[in-house]
């Protein structure tokens, strides 16, 4: 398995800065995005995809903890509507 994934840390921090993307996280840790898959499905026993979409969903849960409102929250993690945010954090 990819060594240089294993190395990894800092996964939340990589998450945001790749605007919890699939594309953009393998190519930060310059690996294929099925390189990637494989080693989350492997490692963290869920598509990278998943484990994006609950990082940020967490995010927005401790953000929307804090007195943000949902239009703000849509904002910071990246989402061109806030409508769209609102539908996914409620299937969240």
């Amino acid at each position: 398995m990819n060594t240089k994934l294993n190395c990894v840390e800092n996964w939340p921090e990589l998450a945001k800065q790749a605007n919890w993307t699939v594309g953009k996280l393998a190519k930060q840790c310059k690996v294929s995005p099925r390189t990637l898959e494989r080693f989350f499905l492997k490692n963290m026993v869920k598509s990278p995809k998943t484990w994006l979409l609950e990082q940020r969903q967490q995010q927005a849960g401790n953000l929307l903890h804090n007195g943000y409102s949902v239009k703000e929250l849509a904002s910071i993690l990246g989402y061109k509507y806030p409508s769209h945010f609102s539908l996914e954090f409620k299937r969240y």
